[in-house]
């Protein structure tokens, strides 16, 4: 290389690029900020006030700990957090943490909800499964899989405000309940803060793909049955009718734009690119998320138009991804694929290595439920979806929903206002019309 060229070439490097990645990251702050504005997320989190109900062992080794913790609005979240028996931690040792973040019809009671927990802490990491609003015990009548779920339900919002405000207001409060878990677990000493993860299934993987595209505090992200998948033309989010879902995506068009475009979808994937490592797995027939669609071409093409936002970031390094062909909706991150993935970017402290892991063997999920008699939905039993799982590991118990019910009955009773939908939704409709009033009451400049 001559010397002109090779004088030109410091210049580029040194004048063009950091003017091109300062511009990317106020574009990435502003993003940021856009997305927690429009779904009512506070800057501030609220006070954690966590708290230990009571605890039980589920399987030896694990010890499962019932507990609650404070989300937006007042409301109490209760939660089952899985962990390593103290005496197999090596002294001082730091553990990863995983938040399971469920989907539509499933809480922590869910079978997949306690096979991670129980997996992951045989692993050697600390994990807390949840109940999202209107499931489990944030139901009024305590059910799980109620249909339609209290926080689908087509409410009518309070004068003057628009429908899809309603539907920010939904999503926020789900948002808020994972950021809180992501908290619970930085909060215990055995976990190291800069390892821990969020694994997300249908709409979960819809939760934890926008939270984990503004939650710098996560370091990895694994997104089944689903993700933050756009193509711009009416795809799932956008026609769904689950109010969690489809108008708070809207809501992001305007926002998530390049060049005046919307580009939700590839802009979320960026943003979380520059938070850190992110898998997609998805089944190419999974036809409850319009997968079919989405195809290997499309994730391609989703890397390099995210990578096109700053010069730095390499396509391929975007996220990863995994087309499963033939199967359908289901939690991935159980097989050895995700466990891999997982300890890959948290490192297990007990299961170092892939060998390691793989010599756990697996367990077929659909026998599994039969022996242990372990609720499912028929739907989800068929061998294309959840019931044909290989999950890694062997001879874990099914849980009775009596051992994973956090509160007595009577504490139920007492805190069932900070717990249910209906009592949010009433909080979220005061906040909306003092809102309104306010905004009303502005003198016109």
């Amino acid at each position: 290389m001559s010397l002109c060229r090779l004088m030109a070439a410091l210049f580029a490097f040194t004048f063009v690029a950091p003017v091109f990645v300062a511009r990317a990251q106020a574009d990435i702050a502003a993003w940021r900020s856009a997305i927690r504005r429009t779904y009512y997320v506070p800057e501030r989190l609220p006070a954690l006030h966590g708290k230990v109900w009571s605890s039980f062992s589920p399987t030896p080794g694990v010890i499962a700990d019932r507990i609650t913790y404070a989300t937006a609005d007042g409301m109490l979240v209760p939660a089952i957090v899985y962990r390593p028996e103290p005496k197999l931690i090596p002294h001082g040792a730091k553990l990863p943490g995983i938040v399971v973040v469920n989907g539509h019809g499933s809480d922590k009671f869910g079978w997949y909800a306690f096979y991670s927990g129980i997996l992951f802490a045989k692993a050697g990491a600390v994990a807390i499964t949840y109940d999202p609003i209107g499931e489990g015990e944030r139901n009024a009548q305590r059910l799980s899989r109620q249909s339609p779920s209290p926080h689908d339900a087509d409410v009518t919002p309070p004068a003057p405000l628009p429908h899809d405000d309603w539907g920010r207001r939904v999503a926020g409060l789900m948002q808020v309940d994972l950021l809180q878990a992501v908290s619970y677990l930085d909060a215990l000493p055995q976990v190291d803060a800069k390892r821990v993860g969020v694994v997300g299934y249908s709409m979960g993987s819809y939760i934890a793909g926008i939270e984990g595209a503004y939650d710098t505090r996560v370091h990895a992200v694994l997104l089944s049955g689903g993700g933050v998948i756009d193509d711009g033309t009416g795809g799932y989010f956008d026609t769904n009718k689950s109010i969690c879902q489809s108008s708070p995506w809207h809501a992001l068009a305007p926002l998530l734009t390049v060049d005046g475009k919307a580009a939700r979808g590839s802009i979320l994937y960026f943003l979380n690119n520059q938070r850190g490592p992110t898998l997609v797995m998805n089944g190419a027939q999974d036809t409850v998320m319009n997968i079919p669609r989405y195809d290997a071409a499309w994730f391609s093409q989703t890397q390099a138009h995210a990578a096109s936002f700053n010069s730095r970031v390499i396509p391929a390094n975007v996220f990863s991804y995994i087309v499963y062909p033939g199967i359908s909706h289901r939690p991935s991150w159980v097989d050895r694929d995700g466990v891999h993935w997982l300890n890959a970017q948290l490192h297990f402290a007990f299961w170092k290595t892939d060998e390691r892991i793989d010599a756990q063997g697996t367990t077929h999920i659909s026998a599994w439920l039969t022996a242990n008699h372990v609720d499912i939905s028929p739907n989800y039993f068929r061998e294309d979806r959840e019931g044909g799982i290989e999950a890694v590991g062997t001879g874990f118990p099914g849980i009775v929903r009596n051992d994973l019910t956090v509160l007595p009955d009577t504490d139920f009773s007492r805190l069932k206002d900070q717990l249910i939908y209906e009592a949010w939704a009433a909080k979220a409709a005061e906040a909306e019309q003092l809102a309104a009033r306010n905004a009303s009451s502005k003198p016109i400049q």
